[in-house]
């Protein structure tokens, strides 16, 4: 995907900071999604970042038949580009490559406490053993009351999967790459987004061209993108 690359790299280039802040901000605020657009010579680039409960009204993580077909219809709709953000007939926009999935943030951010709580562990560990060698008759006598901690410990196993399951946050991303016959006719982006997705209420957006950068706030109420001033 190296035009798209390419095209994003001027994005991030020059807004990354702000785009970070926008989503640390908002990244689990349901309603609200985050949209990037780089307009690069005739290439227009698009990053799509929308919480689970956007898209499909739900972020735990699907286990029925009816929340995975829900995923997957949801990704299907994400990876047709034209039928969420319309552009002028007159720039003669075309998509080049669109892809879609849902990404678990909690999964990501669990794995690192993993392995943080692994390297914690393994000290933890060693310095036990040194110490119940040095009393290993103490350590027979305590025997029931180490049953019991591993027992609790299950339990809180237990409460902690619970919980996760309960504040575990899901978002879909999608990426798009379009090629315009006449890029500066994109002036107005209309938003079919949230007639195909009845939850979202807002859409963070940030545009960047070669001649600045700008953004705004796309609304269900308000579902236009005026982008003249850009061009």
């Amino acid at each position: 995907m190296t035009k798209y690359v390419s095209a994003a790299l001027v994005f991030l280039g020059v807004s990354v900071v702000h785009a970070e802040e926008t989503r640390q901000l908002d990244a689990h605020e349901h309603g609200v999604g985050q949209l990037n657009i780089a307009i690069d010579a005739q290439q227009i680039a698009i990053e799509l970042h929308a919480p689970g409960a956007d898209i499909v009204g739900f972020e735990y993580a699907a286990q029925s038949s009816e929340d995975r077909a829900a995923v997957d219809d949801a990704v299907a709709r994400l990876a047709r580009p034209f039928d969420l953000f319309g552009f002028p007939e007159a720039a003669a926009c075309g998509v080049v490559e669109a892809r879609a999935s849902l990404e678990s943030e909690e999964e990501h951010d669990e794995h690192k406490e993993e392995a943080h709580d692994h390297a914690e562990h393994d000290d933890h560990d060693h310095a036990e053993h040194k110490e119940e060698e040095h009393d290993h008759a103490a350590h027979k006598d305590e025997g029931h009351d180490h049953a019991e901690h591993k027992h609790d410990d299950h339990d809180q196993g237990d409460e902690h999967t619970d919980h996760a399951q309960e504040t575990g946050h899901s978002e879909f991303h999608a990426e798009y790459l379009l090629t315009c016959a006449d890029p500066a006719q994109a002036t107005l982006i209309t938003f079919a987004y949230f007639d195909a997705f009845p939850n979202a209420r807002e859409l963070e957006v940030q545009v960047i061209t070669d001649r600045g950068a700008t953004a705004a706030e796309v609304t269900k109420a308000a579902p236009v993108l005026d982008l003249r001033e850009l061009f």
